[in-house]
């Protein structure tokens, strides 16, 4: 049963004191504002009588509110005499504040019917934008009924380990949660309209299930990393477009950090304590989790690094927003995959070496065996290729030492499956590298990433302490992509673009073929190729001049992909999928111009 399909119940609007506006309202909140009237005390049987309600109705009711603290019910000795409700002073709703400033950008949002309006803000005195988080207000007394529905739910509905470790199994819990949700407001006759019924059952399904208010943040898809740094400041979000950015949303106090963390914890089989202060882990989403306990940081901390759920492609890469790299650039690069040239992505971090290497894939023909081998799954190949395609993901040992995975283990399990590529996340340690580069010896390409600013510094990487490769070793390696991101404009672009020369005496030979020039943002070719024209020309028979026209028909087709605005990784899968079944076919339909759906 799906999420959006709703329950066969009647929903009813509650026709109390106030007519229905449309804004969130239930009976609870005109009991408080009765009592407010009255001078913050009544009799339970006169408020019965002015909400037209039964007095048992009302007990109920007042009993939900003084659980919350809001108000106190003095039963008086005689059994007789009415009850006395009295509303405390100063228990108010938390309000998100309501941040104000120069508007650059304003979107809507929407996680599990919870929607949001989100507006960025250039603030009087502030150092970066505010990313100002707007939610329906919800009134004291729903809000009160909505804890304690959440009370009742999460003593009601049990959930097992294996739950919430299986995606599939997370995502049915979440419908049924839901829907138990929406039950429990009309066993309770909680009378509200459609929208608002809904609305509410996604918050407590967020309070329960999920991380509150987080949810909706986590739901923005501009949104690549979500930290906590301590409860005294708001949280900070990074942005696609505009960088790092101050939320409107805080978090109460350490303890609820806390809480968070150890939530995120029990949903990946991991623990954080005061004797376990550090907890890295990968929710089933894919998202990278950090956090620290007090004292080892100052607060509590929580960093989410989130993972794009619609990846990147090439065609973003090249368009003039995106700007990443140069359709030349890109049109080398898919020739090397295509003719089984292995190539590490470098960069520093966030600077887009995993969004690259996933961008690349398409180019991979479809008749070929794909092993991907990663901490956190990110690597998404288009549909095209996933028939013949092992991802393999390393796992942490359990709180015992026990059952661990590491990256090592799954790249010599690999190289058992005959695999004709292998992606490789990240390479960090020397037998890693040593692994990698005895998979390029025995005729495997290998695509992979490594933390390096420049070409130069990544070949310091290779061939010097801690990674140590021969320089023999490493000149199996062809090509060098470096990835680059200014943090003051938040723009990513390929830095660099070389090709490892062989034959060297004493050092690794170096041939720069495309620089980045930031002074004009333009891509610059620095130099011919040598060794991918001899790999080519040794193993294809191509000659230089063939090389070259095979290079324009790429760059021919990328053009026509970008003209037919075509970013999605399936679609253009298929595409390669044509390419590499009938090139002439294909290229005589990009020369007429017809449309990617004609030729799909």
């Amino acid at each position: 049963m799906g999420l959006l399909r709703e329950a066969k119940k009647r929903v009813e609007v509650y026709s109390g004191k106030k007519k229905d506006s449309g804004k969130i309202h239930t009976i609870l909140d005109d009991i408080i504002s009765t009592i407010r009237e009255n001078k913050g005390i009544i009799l339970l049987d006169k408020l019965s009588k002015e909400l037209n309600i039964r007095d048992e109705e009302t007990e109920n009711w007042a009993r939900i509110l003084a659980n919350e603290d809001i108000l106190k019910i003095n039963y008086p000795t005689n059994i007789f005499s009415n009850p006395e409700l009295i509303l405390k002073k100063g228990k108010q709703i938390e309000k998100t504040a309501i941040e104000k400033g120069k508007p650059l950008e304003t979107y809507d949002l929407e996680a599990d019917f919870v929607k949001a309006k989100i507006r960025i803000l250039n603030k009087k005195n502030e150092i970066v934008p505010i990313y100002s988080l707007k939610i329906p207000k919800i009134p004291l007394g729903t809000s009160a009924l909505l804890n304690q529905i959440a009370q009742e739910l999460t003593d009601k509905i049990p959930i097992s380990i294996d739950d919430i470790k299986d995606q599939d199994k997370l995502k049915e819990l979440k419908q049924k949660i839901f829907y138990q949700i929406k039950n429990v407001f009309f066993e309770k006759d909680v009378k509200l309209n459609e929208k608002n019924l809904n609305f509410l059952s996604g918050v407590v399904l967020h309070r329960v299930y999920g991380l509150g208010n987080i949810e909706v943040l986590m739901n923005d898809v501009n949104i690549e990393e979500l930290v906590l740094n301590n409860s005294k400041y708001p949280i900070s979000v990074f942005h696609r477009k505009y960088g790092w950015l101050k939320t409107n949303v805080n978090i109460k106090n350490e303890e609820q950090i806390y809480n968070l963390v150890s939530q995120i914890g029990r949903k990946v089989g991991r623990e954080i304590t005061a004797l376990n202060p550090i907890m890295d882990a990968h929710l089933l989403t894919g998202d990278r989790v950090a956090a620290t306990l007090s004292p080892i940081s100052e607060g509590n901390t929580l960093t989410i690094r989130k993972f794009s759920r619609t990846p990147w492609t090439i065609t973003h890469f090249i368009s003039k927003e995106g700007n990443l790299m140069s359709k030349e650039i890109a049109a080398f690069l898919w020739q090397a995959l295509q003719y089984e040239l292995s190539l590490v992505v470098s960069g520093g971090t966030a600077s887009g070496k995993t969004s690259v290497l996933n961008a690349l894939t398409p180019f991979i023909p479809p008749n070929q065996r794909i092993v991907s081998i990663e901490d956190t799954k990110e690597i998404d190949l288009p549909q095209g290729l996933k028939w013949n395609w092992v991802s393999m993901v390393s796992r942490a040992a359990n709180p015992e030492g026990q059952g661990g995975i590491s990256m090592l283990d799954l790249m010599v399990s690999s190289l058992r499956m005959r695999p004709d590529r292998i992606i490789v996340g990240e390479v960090r340690t020397r037998k890693q590298a040593e692994t990698l580069f005895e998979a390029m010896h025995t005729g495997h390409s290998v695509y992979s990433t490594m933390h390096a600013d420049t070409v130069l510094q990544l070949k310091r990487r290779l061939l010097e302490p801690p990674i140590n490769i021969p320089k023999n070793e490493a000149e199996a390696l062809h090509l060098m992509l470096m990835q680059f991101r200014d943090r003051r404009s938040n723009k990513r672009r390929t830095l660099e673009l070389a090709e490892v020369l062989t034959g060297g005496k004493t050092d690794l030979d170096i041939n720069y073929l495309y620089r980045w020039r930031p002074r004009g943002d333009v891509f610059e070719k620095a130099n011919d190729s040598v060794r991918v024209v001899e790999e080519l020309n040794l193993h294809t028979g191509m000659t230089e001049q063939e090389i070259k026209e095979d290079l324009q028909d790429k760059i021919n087709v990328l053009n026509w992909l970008l003209k037919n605005k075509e970013f999605d990784i399936d679609r253009i899968g298929r595409v390669m999928d044509v390419y590499y079944r009938d090139k002439d076919s294909m290229l005589k339909n990009v020369e007429k111009g017809n449309s990617v759906d004609r030729v799909i």
